[in-house]
């Protein structure tokens, strides 16, 4: 039921908020000052937004919030202290970041406020994904996001907007129109006052006045809470400031504009009335005031001499610690695929927990996912294993919210190549989330994706491997499995880990059958397997290119020439050390993969192995990287196999390390 204005005054606490609202202007001021002191290196403002922090008060504790860095105040009102923000600011050792975010980038795990990140409009997303997950639980929890009135031309805004209606989710999204994106008006980009995006549970609210924000703000809520769906509220506000310190209004905003937007001041504003409603008098309020920057110049001091962050302890946190390892319970009588022992493997994740999500395009039955790997599994559980909307983004970022309020998503991409459309949410929120957070936030989830070519007919966009690309961004593991027991065992480690996983599935050789024993045993992230014993050459590999591996050192071993093969399996974490002993043993190294030369993993490995000292001394001979030509994967089948590594580029880089 909506509240009155009367019960709206009656349960908003004005004074207090009044009290954080001029708190939050005061540390904004105090920041300015400090940047033009040279004590500081950036900073945001969020003047003339504070009247938002009267959403807060309609939350409870176990709500969620997914903030933008200009939501100080609400922030404050959830009950960061100032001190918390100026620790931020001066990025110090014990700021929410450990001083590897920018100011404004808020995050606190006690309050449930998730960790900012700058590309706007990315929190929207897991915000949903949240939201989902206490849908799911019936919680009753609530997930409110905020996002800047520019920010909402961003896709993955409609795509959190859509699934949010679609799945009738917890969840406020709040614009927060201050009818500028930088230096640009919003007026002609404005989504809803283009009409681009309808009407469908939208609230437009002038965002000056606390009372009226606090009321929408309650209402959107109660709503949310029953089941009924998000609301989005548009707040029209004023932005009283520069977009960053490194911008001046002045050179684009006429003065006459500035002027005006100060006149609607919501702080002065809303004393005035207070004051006018007998709530307050101007000598209580000047003293108040007084009161705030004597408070605030006495926190920012404290925190100027605060413990700086320790350089040593920069990489902390990248990754969780390593989980205890179990094999997988699955077996079979027979020989079997990849794709059944996923399954199976999956079968069992949801059995074991039920906070497992599945989620993919077209992967409920009857079709089972477009490999299968799902066949079956939706049947049993048909409200976690979900299709899917067409959107890539959704798909990762729903995974980071869910992941980040314990639940275990293990969410499927069709095929790898498809991840570009997600690249955002997979860069900037999976993982960088516990490393910006210091470990506060987590992101355990599991993508899985098909990948590879050597089947032909698909072209690029079916059958690239990228892993190279992949395995540059700081904070996922990359698994590359190559035989079914492995396939089942790196899925249940990484199921049962801390840490986002790319789970990559070679596509070529994913219906290959062999064996898993009824003794299948546990397979860790990082260690390699030794598919082959040999003497004078080592060849590493993975995935596909397994397949060019064992036929090349058959051929080989005609020749008297043992070839040992070294699968690393996942390449990141990579096994070096297993590398490294092998190369101790034979003297010679050829590194085999079927993604592109340049910037291919096979070039850390060759790095690798040839910058270390110790390990320079192991070899005979130059070491040789045989890849894909750095060209796309087109569709003929001529031509795509004209690209990749074939026997005879693998035979003639072996005997070469021989001569």
């Amino acid at each position: 039921m909506e509240l009155t204005l009367t019960e709206t005054r009656a349960a908003l606490p004005a004074r207090p908020l009044l009290h954080l609202m001029a708190l939050a202007r005061e540390g904004d001021r105090r920041e300015g000052i400090l940047l033009r002191q040279n004590k500081g290196w950036f900073q945001v403002s969020g003047m003339g937004h504070e009247a938002l922090a009267a959403i807060v008060y309609a939350l409870n504790p176990d709500d969620y919030l997914f903030p933008y860095y200009r939501d100080r105040a609400m922030v404050l009102a959830r009950g960061v202290s100032n001190y918390e923000l100026a620790l931020a600011y001066h990025a110090k050792g014990d700021s929410s970041s450990g001083g590897r975010q920018m100011p404004g980038h808020f995050s606190d795990r006690p309050r449930n406020i998730f960790s900012g990140s700058t590309p706007t409009a990315s929190q929207c997303l897991p915000a949903a994904g949240a939201a989902w997950a206490f849908q799911m639980a019936g919680t009753g929890q609530v997930s409110v996001t905020s996002v800047g009135d520019a920010s909402i031309r961003q896709g993955e805004f409609y795509e959190a907007l859509a699934f949010a209606l679609q799945e009738k989710l917890p969840c406020i999204f709040v614009i927060e129109d201050n009818h500028y994106g930088i230096s640009t008006p919003t007026e002609r980009y404005h989504p809803y006052r283009l009409g681009a995006l309808g009407d469908a549970g939208l609230v437009h609210v002038d965002a000056h006045d606390p009372y009226r924000v606090h009321e929408v703000a309650s209402a959107a809520i109660d709503k949310a809470r029953r089941g009924d769906g998000p609301t989005v509220l548009w707040c029209e506000i004023d932005r009283l400031c520069s977009h960053t310190s490194s911008d001046d209004q002045r050179l684009y905003r006429p003065a006459e504009e500035i002027a005006a937007d100060l006149l609607r001041d919501p702080i002065q504003t809303f004393a005035r009335r207070l004051i006018a409603e007998g709530l307050l008098t101007q000598e209580d309020w000047e003293a108040e005031q007084e009161e705030i920057v004597q408070k605030v110049d006495e926190d920012y001091r404290r925190a100027e001499a605060a413990v700086d962050p320790d350089p040593v302890a920069v990489t902390t946190h990248l990754f969780g610690p390593t989980s205890t390892v179990s094999a997988p319970p699955v077996e079979f009588n027979e020989p079997t695929t990849m794709v059944a022992a996923v399954n199976q493997t999956l079968r069992h994740a949801l059995e074991e927990n039920n906070k497992v999500v599945i989620f993919g395009e077209d992967i409920e039955d009857p079709k089972g996912g477009v490999f299968g790997l799902t066949k079956g599994l939706s049947q049993v559980f048909p409200n976690r294993v979900r299709n899917a909307p067409l959107a890539e983004a959704t798909i990762l970022g729903t995974a980071v919210g869910l992941a980040s309020v314990g639940w275990t998503p293990i969410f499927e991409i069709q095929f790898t190549d498809f991840l570009t459309p997600a690249l955002n949410q997979l860069m900037s929120q999976a993982a960088s989330l516990r490393w910006r957070s210091c470990g506060a936030w987590q992101c355990p989830m599991v993508i899985i994706a098909p990948y590879g070519a050597y089947l032909p007919g698909g072209s690029l966009w079916h059958s690239e491997s990228n892993e190279g690309m992949w395995a540059h961004i700081h904070g996922i593991n990359v698994v590359i499995p190559s035989t079914s027991a492995d396939a089942a065992g790196l899925l249940w480690t990484a199921i049962h880990g801390s840490n986002p996983t790319l789970f990559l599935l070679p596509k070529h050789i994913f219906r290959k059958r062999n064996s898993i024993s009824a003794a299948s045993e546990a397979v860790p992230l990082g260690k390699a397997a030794i598919r082959r014993e040999g003497a004078d050459v080592t060849l590493v590999t993975w995935g596909n290119c397994t397949e060019l591996a064992e036929e090349a050192a058959e051929i080989m071993s005609k020749e008297n020439v043992g070839v040992e093969i070294v699968d690393l399996r996942s390449i990141v974490p990579c096994d070096y050390e297993t590398v490294a002993m092998s190369l101790k043993k034979t003297g010679r190294l050829v590194v085999v993969h079927e993604d592109a030369r340049t910037t291919g993993f096979g070039q850390s490995i060759v790095t690798e192995m040839t910058s270390n000292a110790q390990y320079w001394n192991y070899f005979l001979s130059p070491p040789q990287l045989v890849a894909r030509k750095d060209v796309h994967i087109p569709y003929h089948p001529k031509l795509e196999y004209a690209v990749l590594p074939d026997i005879d580029q693998v035979l003639s880089a072996i005997r070469l390390t021989m001569e």
